[in-house]
């Protein structure tokens, strides 16, 4: 930023110093305008043909004056220009590099393919949770925007294969696509599936119809931002308390309740209790509204005496510090 700051004050002098030789060689040796910019042109160039030399001895005085201070500062400028470039191509060869090798180090991350209103607004969650990810995009816009955040990213098609493997396909937990058309979205399953199969893959649905045809691609979850968009704007008519509710239970920075999604690992000292027998309640002060097993059943509601088993995923609601105190026990 300083060097580039140099470069504009250089070029802003340098400027004024062909307005002033221009003018100058125009009344004091009574040239024409062409005449006066060629020979000052020549004359910061260091080519001097020799077609025009002043005859006044101001003009000689006043063309010293212009050697002098004109040379030196086109020399200082270009000079600038070739270290603004020089320094611009190594940052790019340097940022690479170190973003390359960032990609290769991480491992169990996920994929956000298209960083577009909703891509950005997934990559801040991500991020305000410490989930490690990549984005995936090709325009330089964006790009920059995400270079301004400090998001990891792959400059690319997100549909070809070489991105997807740059971006560490294989070692990724999970894919998102959310790139503009439902077709581009289909083709980054596809492709994900192929080289990850056991990848989960979230993808966004611009049409309706659309959302069949994904999930039988391979997406494991399809969402529509639109049809959600509806769902949420006729409950806030039919039903604003619920609504209310869900927005505070589910938005990151409430601070009243919060409402997560913990999964029981293997040595959790909760395994084989009862809900009432685990204290969750008691100790905690948290709610158990559901039971996720992994078969993909659901227990909405589980009675006190629902005996926990390892790989429950447990759907808690309660302040969020005692969520937090939770979670460690799970994963205990």
């Amino acid at each position: 930023m300083i060097l580039a700051n140099k470069l504009k004050i250089a070029l802003l002098i340098l400027f004024t110093i062909f307005m002033v030789g221009t003018i100058g060689f125009y009344f004091i040796e009574e040239w024409s305008v062409v005449d006066s910019f060629y020979t000052t042109i020549t004359t910061l160039s260091t080519v001097g043909y020799g077609d025009y030399t002043p005859k006044t001895t101001q003009g000689k005085l006043f063309t010293v004056f212009i050697i002098i201070v004109g040379v030196g500062t086109m020399l200082y400028s270009f000079g600038l220009i070739s270290e603004v470039i020089i320094e611009d191509r190594l940052r790019r060869i340097l940022g690479r590099g170190k973003l390359e090798k960032m990609i290769d180090k991480m491992n169990n991350h996920y994929i956000i393919c298209g960083c577009g209103r909703i891509g950005f607004l997934i990559c801040r969650e991500l991020a305000a949770e410490k989930v490690p990810f990549v984005v995936i995009d090709n325009s330089p816009e964006i790009i920059q925007k995400i270079q301004d955040e400090g998001i990891i990213y792959c400059k690319g098609d997100a549909t070809q294969d070489k991105v997807l493997i740059e971006a560490g396909i294989k070692r990724a937990k999970g894919i998102v696509c959310v790139l503009p058309s439902d077709a581009e979205n289909l083709y980054v399953i596809l492709t994900a599936k192929e080289l990850n199969h056991d990848i989960f893959i979230l993808s966004r649905s611009e049409e309706e119809e659309s959302e069949h045809r994904l999930l039988r691609a391979g997406a494991n979850r399809v969402v529509s931002p639109y049809t959600l968009g509806g769902t949420r704007m006729a409950m806030a008519i039919l039903r604003p308390a619920m609504l209310d509710f869900i927005e505070i239970t589910t938005r990151r920075q409430s601070l009243e309740l919060r409402m997560e999604e913990l999964a029981v690992g293997d040595g959790s000292p909760i395994i084989g209790k009862s809900l009432e027998e685990s204290g969750i309640r008691q100790r905690y002060g948290l709610i158990i509204i559901a039971v996720k097993k992994d078969s993909g059943k659901m227990f909405f509601n589980p009675l006190a005496n629902y005996i926990i088993a390892k790989g429950d995923r447990l759907i808690a609601m309660g302040e969020d510090e005692n969520v937090k105190s939770f979670a460690e026990v799970c994963l205990a």
